[in-house]
Order: structure tokens, then C-alpha cells, then sequence
């Protein structure tokens, strides 16, 4: 359960911040600058992780982790970083965070198609408004966007969250676990105690109490969205 606040920082947290920046950066600058057609290759290119099978996205980053010949240790030995090589899903100490970069990679596609259709019903007037009184980008973007995106970071937050919570597939693909505990989730510990070590029992004991923090967990975040709406209402 704690790795779990690991993995709603990295399919959350970290996952709607770039999110909210990357959409309004595709819908502000590069779509006017560029026209739709960048933008929108862009943005499909931001989401191709979410539509990989995870089994297939598993297998390509193990092989770039390989300490041996994997893409990223042979890329810090070309640019004289060997002290930077790492044995990244083999290291108790590191392993936890070569799975979050995973997960954050795989995310942030569908937080930036979120927040790109949430963009879309926002008034232009507003930000032509603020540009005439002289009001740069980033101010625009902290006033106007993040105000105007509200509904859209409640759901993100609510159904990324509960999915940190239930994550399996990459840690199943990519580490099992380990080395050790290290990268252990509940979901995973469930099945492991299923089907590896037959406590039929225990595993359905850490699926309840799973089962029973995810509920808490959404209905929590939905009762605290509710009430930040009403207030601002």
C-alpha cells in the first residue's frame, strides 16, 4: 500500500500537472502558430502510449532498462555518463521509480486529451479579453485555463487516482514485485498469494480491503469535488 502512493503520484499527480501545461501549450501556441493538424499529431502522438497493449509497452521498456544493452544505459555510455548506468529494474533502491517513469509515459496521453477537449468549450473571448489588457501566456493560463478546467482535473484526479490504486499489468510485466518488495503493490501481492502460494484466504483478504479503499478513496474525491462546486457556485 504505500508503493501504491508511489503510482498516484506517477499516474495522478505528475500525470495531470504536464497534462493541464501540454494541453494548453498544444491549444494556445501551437495550434494557432501551426494549424490543427500539429496539434492534433501531436496530441495523438501524446496518447499512443494509452492504446499500446501494456504487455507490448512492458516488454519495449524492460528491453530499454536492460542493464547490458539496453537503450538508455547504452545512450549515458555514448554521452560519458557511465557513473549514470544502472541496473534500473534489478536495483531494490531505483526499481520503484523506473516503474513510475512507466506509468507517468504512459498516462499523460490521456490526461492531455482531457484537458484538450475541456480547452475546446472555453470562450476564445476570454483570452482575447486578457491578451488586450496585456496579460501574458502564463497569466492567462493560471487565471483563465486552470479556473476553466475545473470539472475536467476533478474527473482526471478521481479516475486516475482509483487506477493507481488497482494497478497490476506494469508491475506484472515488468518487475513482479521486485527485486524483492520492492515494487509489490496490492493488487499484484493479491494475485501472488492466489495463484503463486495458494493462500486462497489471504488474497482475498487484500482484494476486500482493496476493493474497500478504492471505494473510499473515489467517493471521497467525488464528495470533495461536490462541495468545491457548490462553493464556488
Amino acid at each position: 500500500f504505500v508503493n501504491s502512493l508511489y503510482f498516484i503520484v506517477a499516474m495522478a499527480i505528475i500525470p495531470t500537472a504536464l497534462g493541464v501545461l501540454v494541453a494548453a501549450l498544444l491549444f494556445d501556441y501551437i495550434s494557432p502558430r501551426f494549424g490543427t493538424r500539429t496539434s492534433s499529431t501531436m496530441r495523438a502522438m501524446f496518447y499512443l502510449p494509452q492504446i499500446l497493449p501494456i504487455a507490448v509497452a512492458g516488454v519495449l521498456w524492460k528491453w530499454m532498462y536492460q542493464p547490458e544493452y539496453g537503450v538508455i544505459n547504452e545512450l549515458l555510455g555514448k554521452i560519458g555518463l557511465e557513473n549514470a548506468q544502472q541496473n534500473w529494474l534489478g536495483d531494490p533502491q531505483i526499481a520503484i521509480y523506473a516503474v513510475v517513469n512507466v506509468l507517468i509515459w504512459i498516462q499523460i496521453g490521456y490526461t492531455v486529451v482531457i484537458f484538450m477537449a475541456g480547452l475546446s468549450r472555453v470562450d476564445p473571448a476570454l483570452h482575447e479579453a486578457a491578451e488586450l489588457d496585456g496579460a501574458g501566456w502564463f497569466t492567462r493560463f493560471r487565471v483563465i485555463t486552470l479556473n476553466q478546467l475545473r470539472p475536467e482535473i476533478a474527473v482526471v484526479i478521481i479516475t486516475t487516482s482509483v487506477a493507481a490504486l488497482k494497478v497490476f499489468a506494469p508491475v506484472f510485466v515488468l518487475t513482479k514485485g521486485g527485486p524483492g518488495t520492492s515494487t509489490m503493490v496490492p493488487a499484484y501481492f493479491s494475485y501472488y498469494n492466489f495463484f503463486t502460494k495458494t493462500q486462497v484466504g489471504y488474497g482475498a483478504a487484500v482484494a476486500t480491503v482493496l476493493a474497500v479503499l478504492v471505494s473510499v478513496v473515489a467517493v471521497g474525491l467525488m464528495l470533495f469535488q461536490n462541495r468545491r462546486t457548490e462553493d464556488s457556485a
